[in-house]
């Protein structure tokens, strides 16, 4: 096993020629040595033929067939439901590490809550020109109707998944948040469970972070939302249905947190309440933790054509009969231009500095940055403001020369409509790849939440490119995951 972890400490990788740094490596440290963090997994592995890592690879996909855990990849020409891609060998954080996450993560999402609070009311940080007016105001996330309405706690964004990216120098970045109806937290919880059955012994040793307390704490300040004027709220989950591609963790999610899972045409609207159908009446919704985009949520209000909200549903929301989680108009916050100006934000509402700070951002609003991104299309990462799940994104050092002039088109036809990163080398971790043991990139989705109050998760979605070479890590686009272990700051810590 010594010769499957050794080799990849040379191995070549295709992305390594598009920047002029080599991506940090998760377990190795410059010259081969390994991390004191990862040393018990890589003693496991030591004891481990290529045979059985490929029998416990195996059993994993088992676990995740029969627990029903897939995703949906649309347009897809085969059958669209699929097992989500795992890999069995875990990511590893020491807790001095994941400690500067969590403070970076609660300072960030803060600002973000405040910012959404100040736009949809006095929109003070508008006039004092930090974040340019028309940017706000005319993105398509931005929602007129949700001026002045009273949000308990000033919790607009209750579940966001921030994505972080490790630069090569070690440090973390935020690529990007999530702040509308993000996904992946199943995974995150399905992945610990198959883990521990596969390194039982190595994972009880290595003062693994338990994240069994998620739903319980989802569930906790999803009630916290409407807690001051109902003594025990009734949540209920909203999907789309089943053939959304995240509705396995909409079923999951509800099922650990015992609330019923409701589609729009289950529920009811009278005098401005909400009701669910039930075979024995109408039962009062509370709190609805909608897994539903925006234009969906209400035809009487936003798409009128929209089949999976509720006609009323936003009324009783403006009346302050029911709450909506996360709160509509959210999206505005986690737009890819709007990101550009996060740390300017977080120093006007809280006079600090970013914790965790951005990835350098290019935005083809501004005549200047259009041009250099123009004559860069090749060096660059090219994202639509408001595309997600890999979708819209042109990575310029893999992009042929018609995909550029594709993007270079769409760029002088609709500037404000796309932003340009730097290409980052993801930083890589071990993953099983035919029965040995290569680097394949990675980055991290943490899971926060706020109501009364910001809770991190101690764990997170890993998300992995693996396809060698390349860097996008969404399942749609042929990403898979794997657990994400964050250690005890006793245990693993770098010396």
């Amino acid at each position: 096993m010594d010769s499957i972890v050794s080799a990849r400490r040379d191995e070549p990788n295709a992305a390594v020629t598009a920047a002029p740094e080599r991506p940090y490596d998760e377990m190795l440290a410059p010259g081969g040595k390994v991390h004191k963090h990862y040393a018990a997994l890589d003693a496991r592995l030591a004891t481990l033929t290529p045979d059985e890592l490929a029998e416990r690879q195996r059993t994993q996909e088992r676990f995740f067939l029969l627990q029903g855990i897939t995703f949906t990849v649309y347009g897809a020409e085969s059958s669209t439901e699929r097992i989500i891609p795992t890999d069995i060998l875990p990511r590893i954080i020491p807790g001095a590490e994941w400690a500067r996450i969590e403070a970076g993560l609660t300072q960030r999402l803060q600002a973000l809550n405040m910012f959404l609070a100040d736009i949809y009311s006095e929109q003070q940080i508008l006039m004092d020109g930090v974040v340019p007016r028309e940017l706000v105001l005319r993105a398509p996330s931005y929602r007129r109707e949700m001026q002045n309405l009273y949000v308990p706690h000033k919790a607009y964004a209750n579940v966001c998944g921030s994505d972080l990216i490790r630069q090569p120098d070690g440090g973390f970045a935020v690529l990007e948040d999530n702040l509308r109806v993000p996904s992946g937290v199943s995974y995150m919880l399905a992945n610990r469970e198959a883990s521990k059955r596969v390194f039982p012994g190595t994972f009880r040793a290595s003062g693994v972070r338990s994240i069994d307390r998620y739903p319980d704490l989802l569930l906790t300040t999803l009630k916290s939302m409407a807690a001051d004027w109902r003594p025990n709220p009734q949540v209920a989950v909203l999907t789309p249905g089943v053939y959304n591609s995240a509705y396995y963790e909409h079923a999951y999610l509800a099922r650990l947190m015992g609330v019923p899972l409701v589609e729009g045409r289950d529920l009811v609207v009278h005098d401005n309440m909400v009701y669910m159908r039930t075979t024995t009446g109408l039962r009062r919704i509370d709190v609805i933790y909608r897994r539903v985009d925006d234009d969906f949520i209400d035809p009487l209000t936003f798409r009128r054509d929209s089949a999976l909200g509720a006609a009323g549903l936003f009324n009783a929301y403006r009346a302050g009969n029911v709450m909506i989680c996360n709160a509509p108009g959210t999206g505005v916050a986690d737009d890819k231009a709007v990101y550009a100006y996060v740390p300017e934000i977080i120093r006007y509402y809280l006079g600090e500095d970013p914790i965790l700070p951005n990835i350098e951002t290019y935005l083809c609003r501004e005549p200047a940055q259009l041009s250099h991104v123009m004559a860069n299309l090749d060096k660059l990462v090219v994202k639509a403001v408001g595309a997600s799940g890999g979708y819209g994104m042109l990575v310029g050092p893999h992009s042929t020369k018609a995909q550029q002039a594709a993007f270079a088109d769409a760029l002088a036809a609709n500037p404000d409509n796309y932003i340009a990163q730097p290409t980052i080398q993801l930083s890589t971790a071990p993953c099983l790849i035919d029965h040995a043991v290569e680097p394949r990139h990675v980055d991290l989705r943490p899971f926060v939440l706020s109501g009364e109050k910001i809770v991190v998760t101690p764990g997170a979605l890993t998300r992995v490119a693996l396809r060698k070479g390349s860097l996008v890590v969404n399942s749609s686009q042929g990403g898979g995951s794997k657990d994400t272990w964050v250690l005890s700051e006793s245990k693993g810590d770098r010396k």
